[in-house]
């Protein structure tokens, strides 16, 4: 008899630069999330969907936890917290050498304020590899006398140590369900969205310390042509003049290297050729427009001050 099937959401919370991503990837296959050093770079709520035998986990790659200050930061945290509360299952990421930091017990103290008892919270202790074993079981001690987690994980989601023992969990945990997504699907997000996110991701890493906050990437124009190939119209709205000098750079050199790398992943991830047209475009109150969170799979009204 063939085994029943499950399916269920799993929502990957933690402070920014845990490394939720970075798991989501690897849970996946694929890069549906993407990946920079810097903090606050995940704003939509990408669903990643991993098959486990007859299990289909559909995982909930939510923005950081962190004290918000914009708008933009309210809506993102909002979020966050939405798609914990709407999981089956909730996993905590920490990174193993930062510990129980002050974020961490911001994010357990609402934990038990705002998720439903009984909803199963497993703890992800993450990076193991930065850290001594001593030190990882006082930790794991540390975080479990903090909160009453189901399970704790030891994981490196960059190396994949440990990942298929929570990936193999989670499995279990889902619920019995027929799958909501063919067996082949791995993300419920746009091609058009993805497409916006690579972009944004060669933007932060080309820019670093400039303005990685201060601007967005949405897909305007998406043509599959018959010769197999696809054309992106992409604009990057950026808050002012002396924003676009820096996304544009010198000879416009800067822009056409974020698009070169860009082109290449996004043919990468859709296994076609494509032509990507990007322009930049100033919009000095872009945070306050609602289009531009409905774009990004944000309630703008999540970003009202509270």
């Amino acid at each position: 008899m063939a085994e029943a099937h499950r399916a269920g959401f799993v929502a990957l919370i933690g402070e920014p630069n845990a490394g939720k991503s970075t798991l989501l990837n690897r849970m996946v296959g694929a890069k549906v999330s993407i990946v920079t050093h810097k903090v606050q770079t995940t704003r939509t709520r990408i669903r990643g969907i991993c098959m486990s035998g007859a299990s289909q986990i559909v995982f909930v790659d939510t923005p950081g936890l962190f004290r918000p200050r914009r708008r933009l930061d309210r809506a993102m945290v909002a979020a966050a917290w939405g798609g914990a509360a709407d999981a089956d299952v909730i996993v905590l990421l920490i990174e193993a050498h930062r510990g129980l930091t002050e974020g961490g017990k911001a994010i357990i103290d609402t934990l038990k304020d705002r998720i439903p008892q009984g909803q199963a919270i497993a703890l992800a202790i993450n990076k193991i590899d930065k850290v001594k074993a001593e030190t990882l079981l006082r930790l794991a001690e540390e975080m479990n006398a903090a909160f009453p987690f189901v399970k704790t994980f030891m994981i490196s989601a960059e190396r994949g140590h440990g990942v298929d023992d929570l990936r193999d969990w989670l499995a279990t945990q889902v619920p019995e369900h027929a799958w909501f997504y063919p067996e082949d699907q791995i993300a419920d997000v746009p091609l058009r969205a993805i497409a916006a996110e690579i972009t944004r991701e060669k933007l932060t890493l080309r820019l670093h310390e400039e303005l990685p906050y201060q601007l967005t990437v949405e897909t305007e124009n998406w043509e599959d042509r018959e010769d197999g190939s696809t054309r992106i119209d992409q604009i990057i709205y950026v808050g002012r003049d002396g924003h676009k000098g820096i996304v544009l750079g010198r000879k416009g050199e800067t822009i056409k290297s974020i698009s070169t790398a860009a082109r290449a992943e996004i043919a990468g991830f859709l296994e076609r050729p494509v032509h990507l047209f990007l322009q930049v475009k100033v919009r000095p109150n872009w945070e306050e427009e609602a289009e531009r969170y409905s774009e990004m799979g944000l309630d703008f009204k999540d970003g009202n001050l509270k």
